[in-house]
């Protein structure tokens, strides 16, 4: 068996195992079930014993898996194991021919001792993740420069803002960035679901609509009503009805960390008699003065170590998930939330309270609308924020936003990401894929699948403007976010090609006359959601790595019943070879988005004469291992 450092050439040839249903039988157990495992062996690396060893209450114990089934091409090994803790981590121990001891986990196989950290998952904590939110497609809002209604003339502008006609540009400059308003409403997102449908999204996503005194609104001045210069909440009423008519979701966007410093609560905190209100404590206090999020003296930061801030919030009649969270599919309400800076809620200081608000917020959904979403925004590292009892999943940055850029960002630009002090680097495939292994072997599969996968927000550089040049490198940024395993989630106006070099000056109005879009980006979208809506393989199916070097990203995705193999190219490229030995029944399969596949003589050849993305299907053969049935 060989246990060296995988050759990226020769992934189809080392055992895999991954979190998906190919792979475990119970996508959602509870403490106490027994979850049936199975690990592919390929028959080159002579393995005649496997053990999985896991760690119930903190001390290692050691499974006997079972040899269950061998075909031409692999050993299928399965093994029992007990979800005895709301966490269950494992990974396989693996004896035979000349290397007698071999560890595989989340990211590969070693011939030593490795942390923890990186070993599979299984999660068995209440109110599992809805399962209407695997594989579908997010697509995000920002309400004021989406669509504007013929409401909108009729409402006058408060007084904080600039009015803007929707064919100015974006204001820059300090001071007006923010009081810019185009007027955009929700009545206008309803008008404009239309085309959402033809694009095939799932979820409309909308950045906060609370009323506040900026055109993001992430300085809420109340958590109980809806901004009127959007129309209110009779507004948000008929748009979340129209999209749950389409069988969409609808997700806000609400900021645990802190508030506006016109909202209600810190008016109260703030104002004559202050320190004996009982808002005072919903806030942090130092030397007599409020801490801002940052710094922002307009963004107060809200207190968790006070129990009536977080009755306030989760479990009231009136607050934010009791509220506005949907108890039934026509309640008008919403299907979840996206939290805004996540990761910073509850801490400051000597009080880290953050895994135990985001419990207490998803335990709170759960009781009163257990289907709905909780997805955290989170810019770095995630992982040991996501030990999944909290948020369900994450915005993506780190894991697979930051890597996509590094390998498609144009190369005479000088990007950076989010503050950072440096531009970020070119990189080449192996390294990309190194990165988006070592952060998602880090989570479990349920908190990956149930996390945005993004290559642009609100707050980013437009991918249009990302990859620069004739705008083909879009195609392969999409290609990825597709196709790869999450829920990917595109910012409005991605889908024409609209610009902006960083994340304001990407929250551009979006252009509803056909003629200023790049029909060619749109219908690339088009296609790679449909091929992503018709195949159930590039929905829900597992993961493997096929090939990562330079130009070049090959991968599967494998479901019982179906398989997908994705080749994306960021240039043109050397042909790949591919043995079909390991690709059983490629030869009767079709091309779900591009050209088609070369297959003769034994191979899979793939070549590239640019930037580009193709998927192809089949339907496995009939020699693979099934769980069995309990």
């Amino acid at each position: 068996m060989t246990a060296a450092p995988t050759p990226r050439d020769t992934w189809l040839t080392q055992p895999h195992h991954d979190g998906s249903e190919r792979y475990v039988s119970n996508q959602r157990p509870r403490l106490g079930d027994v979850v049936e495992l199975l690990l592919r062996v390929p028959l080159e690396n002579d393995v005649d014993a496997v053990h999985v060893r896991t760690s119930p209450d903190g001390e290692q114990e050691f499974v006997a898996a079972k040899l269950v089934l061998t075909t031409d091409v692999d050993a299928w090994w399965g093994a029992s194991l007990t979800c005895h803790n709301p966490v269950t981590t494992y990974r396989f121990l693996l004896s035979g021919g000349p290397r007698q001891y071999a560890w595989l986990n989340g990211t590969g196989v070693h011939g030593r001792d490795v942390p923890d950290a990186s070993d599979f998952r299984l999660l068995a904590h209440d109110a599992p993740p809805p399962a209407w939110a695997e594989g579908a497609v997010v697509y995000q809002v920002f309400p004021d420069r989406f669509a504007r209604s013929a409401g909108a003339d009729q409402r006058e502008p408060p007084d904080w803002a600039l009015p803007a006609d929707w064919a100015d540009e974006v204001d820059t400059r300090p001071g007006r960035i923010a009081k810019q308003l185009y007027g955009g409403d929700l009545d206008g997102v309803t008008e404009h679901l239309d085309h959402l449908e033809r694009l095939g999204v799932d979820v409309v996503y909308l950045t906060p609509f609370f009323p506040a005194r900026s055109n993001h609104r992430y300085d809420a001045a109340s958590f109980e009503a809806v901004d009127p210069v959007l129309g209110g909440a009779d507004a948000l009423r008929r748009l979340t009805r129209a999209a749950h008519q389409r069988g969409m979701k609808v997700l806000g966007d609400f900021t645990t960390n802190h508030t506006g410093d016109a909202h209600e609560w810190f008016l109260s905190a703030s104002g004559p008699g202050g320190e004996s209100a009982p808002e005072r404590d919903y806030y942090i206090w130092e030397d007599g003065d409020y801490v801002g999020w940052l710094g922002v003296s307009s963004l107060p930061k809200l207190n968790h170590r006070s129990e009536q801030l977080r009755t306030k919030l989760f479990e009231h009649p009136t607050g934010v998930v009791r509220h506005w969270v949907a108890d039934s599919s026509d309640s008008g309400g919403l299907d979840g939330w996206r939290v805004d800076v996540a990761n910073m809620t509850g801490r400051w200081r000597g009080t880290d309270l953050n895994h135990e608000v985001a419990r207490q917020m998803r335990d709170s959904m759960a009781r009163w609308a257990p289907e709905a979403l909780l997805v955290g925004e989170h810019v770095h590292d995630y992982t040991v924020d996501l030990p999944g009892d909290g948020w369900h999943g994450v915005m993506n940055y780190a894991g697979f936003c930051k890597p996509v850029w590094t390998w498609l960002r144009d190369a005479e630009s000088d990007p950076s990401f989010l503050g950072a002090p440096v531009p970020l680097p070119l990189l080449d495939a192996a390294d990309v894929v190194e990165t988006m292994r070592d952060f998602t072997s880090r989570i479990a599969w349920q908190s990956l699948v149930h996390s945005f996968n993004l290559v642009g927000s609100h707050d980013v550089t437009r991918v249009r403007t990302l990859v620069g040049g004739d705008g083909r490198g879009v195609d392969v940024a999409a290609g990825l976010l597709f196709t790869l395993p999450s829920m990917p989630m595109l910012t409005y106006g991605d889908e024409i090609g609209m610009e902006g070099r960083f994340g304001e000056d990407g929250r551009r109005p979006m252009p509803w006359n056909e003629s200023d879009w790049d029909s060619r980006i749109l219908e690339v979208y088009r296609g790679l959601i449909a091929a992503r809506r018709s195949s159930s393989a590039l929905r829900t199916g597992g993961l493997r790595w096929v090939h990562a070097d330079g130009d070049s990203i090959v991968f599967l995705r494998e479901t019982v019943t179906e398989n997908a193999l994705v080749h994306v190219s960021r240039a043109a490229h050397e042909p790949l070879s591919i043995d079909v030995r390991h690709l059983a029944g490629i030869e009767g399969g079709r091309p779900a988005y591009g050209l088609p596949l070369e297959v003769a003589d034994g191979v899979v050849r793939l070549t590239a004469t640019g930037p580009g993305v193709r998927a192809w299907t089949w339907i496995p053969r009939d020699d693979g291992a099934s769980h069995p049935k309990r």
